[in-house]
């Protein structure tokens, strides 16, 4: 974007939210525009894993209306603006990068990402008086697959990780254990409206380990699970699609049948 079209795009955000600009723009907070601004990331990451370019573009400028669109409240709240925004950025890649602008040599990219973390604990320690904890700044606000993901790899920094990753799948076994051991309580012929807080419990354990499971082999969980998730789908419509060919209503067979479709849907892939 050249600085001309920047300008026009920062005086449109600014009209929106005039005294005679659009009325929704202008009853918006910061809470209230935070939903958008999450859903608009993850449309980005969407169109990326879809290879949709022309999307991709279409949704980049969606994330980047919300930037603007904060920057222009706290502007307006004089707190700063997207110049400042701009400023802070620059200065924070600038320095989180010694390698590229400052007097370090050469790095791998395991090393650099090494380096980013130290950088990153480093400034989260700045103008503290007391030892900033080893699990600060970890967004509470993250999806929690992907908060597990982060805090267990925080963790892993300072030692506190299995060495080898079957042990950190025994711990998934050992989890899973207790799941199934929580759920025996259950009588089956009395199927609970909630959880017990038990399993709820168990349930937790189980997902943390394999998140940390998945960090431990050098996977994405939050992104294995979309792919997993969108794997589920594509074959789930195979099934009705198959089931509607055929003349029946996927809804009306049993699990046997359901399954069969399901292991054909799988072999055609």
């Amino acid at each position: 974007m050249t600085g001309n079209r920047l300008q026009e795009l920062l005086g449109i955000m600014a009209r929106l939210r005039a005294a005679d600009g659009c009325p929704w723009d202008r009853q918006q907070t910061f809470a209230s525009i935070a939903p958008y601004t999450i859903e608009e990331a993850y449309e980005v990451a969407d169109a990326i894993e879809r290879g949709d370019m022309a999307h991709l573009k279409d949704e980049l400028g969606d994330l980047l209306f919300q930037v603007v669109f904060h920057a222009q409240m706290a502007s307006e709240a004089r707190q700063f603006d997207f110049e400042d925004v701009a400023a802070a950025l620059c200065d924070k890649l600038v320095r989180r990068h010694p390698h590229v602008f400052g007097t370090g040599g050469p790095m791998t990219p395991a090393e650099q990402s090494v380096a980013w973390e130290d950088i990153k604990a480093a400034e989260r320690g700045h103008g503290t008086e007391s030892r900033p904890g080893h699990l600060d700044g970890v967004p509470q606000a993250l999806p929690a697959l992907m908060r597990a993901y982060k805090l267990s790899k925080r963790a892993a920094r300072v030692g506190f990780d299995f060495e080898h990753a079957s042990q950190t799948a025994d711990k998934v076994a050992e989890e899973l254990a207790e799941v199934r051991e929580a759920a025996a309580q259950v009588q089956p012929e009395r199927i609970p409206e909630k959880a017990s807080p038990e399993i709820f419990e168990e349930i937790g354990d189980l997902l943390f380990a394999a998140a940390n499971l998945a960090r431990k082999l050098d996977v994405d969980a939050e992104a294995a699970l979309r792919a997993a998730n969108a794997k589920f789908e594509r074959r789930f419509r195979g099934m009705e699609s198959l089931a509607a060919q055929r003349g029946v209503v996927f809804a009306d067979l049993n699990l046997e049948a359901q399954e069969r479709l399901w292991q054909e849907v799988k072999r055609g892939e």
